[in-house]
């Protein structure tokens, strides 16, 4: 086999983590490891930038309440979509901090209010405590509460990686019993939808492209989930009738092949579908935009198609509302 391409960007950041001296994060306790993933963030990522709003939220769950960001370009807005945003870290590190800057980014590209959900992480929260506090937070926006000072007329569920993974689950879990208003997009990044099934990609990229396997077995150890289960594997369930969907994915990513297989299966079972793959790209990118800056074309991509669907399901609910 020929080596992979990897973009030349791509390569000067893996050289760059492969010269850090210290534990690999697979050899850490789950806080020590969230304080080197947090501590990466401003030498990855560039500032949030100039918001219209940028406000902390309380969100009521089945377990407590559920911190969250409202990021919004504008101070106050008429009604319209909202999206849900939910963070990577493999279920076990990151925040709304840590995603912050691309989540402002959103926001501003489709001029929407985002909601980042500062979900509940294990070990000390095992599954399914995070799809739990997933669905909670979009059905709370759905209902468009006094706290968001904002009309929600539609939900868009997004995430990366492990928030990739609990979008697709939350747009299930809401099209099995529906919210106050309707999901009309997903965008998962890279996500991670069938943790039963080892793909050749798990194996091919098992190491030395940021995230490896002993990452991954670190994170599925903590997440203590049940493998086969469709709010774990949501691949392995029913995806008719789920909403249109972004499907962004890495070449060079272990769970490559799960978002690959994810946009395959939406599209045998009918449900539209864009499919984009950063060639010479690793998992996690868009929270690398500064140190990557390829990234930040395959961030504008992604986020161009999703808002193609978004004027078009918005455009198809007018004229439903006229015809009625």
């Amino acid at each position: 086999m020929t080596d992979p391409y990897v973009r030349p960007d791509v390569r000067q950041f893996l050289q760059f983590l492969a010269n850090i001296p210290g534990p690999k994060m697979h050899e850490l306790d789950a806080p020590a490891a969230r304080a080197q993933y947090f501590a990466m963030k401003d030498i990855a990522d560039p500032p949030a930038g100039q918001l219209g709003t940028m406000l902390d939220l309380t969100v009521p769950g089945p377990a407590g309440d559920i911190p969250a960001t409202l990021f919004d370009p504008r101070a106050s807005r008429e009604p319209g979509p909202a999206v849900v945003f939910y963070h990577g870290g493999g279920f076990v590190i990151g925040n709304v901090a840590t995603h912050a800057s691309f989540c402002a980014e959103m926001a501003r590209t489709l001029d929407l209010p985002v909601i980042s959900v500062d979900y509940r992480l294990a070990p000390e929260a095992p599954w399914p405590a995070a799809p739990d506090d997933c669905e909670a937070a979009a059905r709370w926006v759905a209902e468009s509460p006094a706290a968001l000072d904002r009309a929600v007329t539609a939900l868009i569920l997004a995430g990366d990686s492990a928030g990739g993974n609990l979008a697709v689950v939350t747009a299930m879990a809401l099209r099995d019993v529906p919210a106050k208003v309707p999901v009309i997009a997903q965008l998962p990044f890279y996500p991670a939808t069938d943790m039963a099934t080892e793909y050749p990609s798990y194996s091919e990229f098992a190491d030395g492209y940021l995230l490896t396997r002993d990452a991954m077995e670190w994170f599925g150890a903590a997440y203590a989930a049940e493998a086969e289960h469709v709010r774990t594997s949501p691949l392995r369930g029913d995806l008719a009738g789920l909403p249109p969907a972004v499907v962004l994915t890495a070449s060079l990513d272990p769970i490559r092949d799960q978002g690959r297989a994810y946009a395959a299966a939406l599209a045998k079972a009918g449900v539209p579908v864009v499919f984009r793959e950063a060639k010479g790209q690793i998992h996690g990118f868009i929270t690398l935009r500064q140190a990557i800056p390829s990234a930040v074309g395959d961030v504008a991509g992604a986020l161009a198609a999703l808002k193609d669907l978004v004027v078009e399901a918005e455009g198809e609910r007018v004229m439903a509302q006229a015809a009625a």
